[in-house]
């Protein structure tokens, strides 16, 4: 019996529409920063990941970022594009270096439109997407830097499937929209708790469970919500 394919959301279509897809598709590695694609631009590839981590970024005018969600091997970039015109405002790239199956995004709007097994699964998608980009802002202005740090291991973790996350103070102060000062005392704390080992540009979760322990329940509800995809 074949091995399911790497990304979930592509082991989980009809083996039909994967072929389809498939068919004008190209793997590809993606390094840490790659941009997958821009605000308010079109974006000429889709794609599927089968490791690594990408970040959905809020973006002002001024530039100042903050993390709104992420995607890890359960899903796809440029999803909310396919359902209409209307140009989306987020930035999306990799926080974690990976890997993708890369989809010309044309084929994959075709297809979107033309194979209702295909179209249901988006839909889909973009429906628990969208959940999830509700929960990461309301997340944002609800919980201290500590809590949003914690949740965001954790779904790092589930998403890449390691316990060791090399990624630095100032993109994680970033990504959760505070001072660089702040996330070093937030992973300080988790530090001194025995929660994880933390050296500079790499964090291992030593205790999962306890991490578990002190996070913000936007961290149940994210991870819910990703693996209710594919029950």
């Amino acid at each position: 019996m074949p091995k399911p394919h790497p990304n979930r959301f592509l082991a989980a279509i009809s083996s039909k529409s994967r072929k389809h897809l498939l068919s004008t598709s190209s793997e590809i590695e993606l390094t840490t920063k790659t941009v997958l694609h821009e605000s308010h631009t079109r974006p000429s590839h889709a794609f599927f990941l089968t490791s690594g981590l990408a970040s959905v970024l809020a973006v002002t005018t001024v530039g100042l970022a903050s993390e709104v969600g992420v995607i890890g091997r359960g899903g796809f970039t440029g999803s909310l594009h396919l359902i209409g015109p209307v140009d989306t405002p987020t930035h999306c790239r990799m926080q974690l270096a990976g890997a993708a199956v890369q989809i010309p995004f044309e084929h994959l709007q075709k297809a979107f439109h033309q194979d209702d097994d295909l179209h249901r699964h988006i839909l889909e998608f973009v429906q628990v997407h969208t959940h999830i980009l509700s929960q990461v802002a309301g997340c944002h202005s609800i919980h201290g830097a500590s809590q949003r740090l914690t949740r965001w291991l954790l779904t790092a973790q589930d998403l890449t499937e390691s316990s060791t996350i090399d990624i630095t103070q100032e993109v994680l102060s970033e990504i959760l929209g505070t001072k660089r000062v702040t996330i070093a005392a937030a992973a300080g704390g988790l530090q001194r708790d025995k929660l994880i080992e933390y050296r500079r540009g790499h964090i291992h979760i030593v205790n999962r469970k306890g991490l578990e322990a002190v996070a913000c329940d936007c961290y149940a509800t994210v991870k819910e919500l990703h693996e209710g995809l594919y029950l």
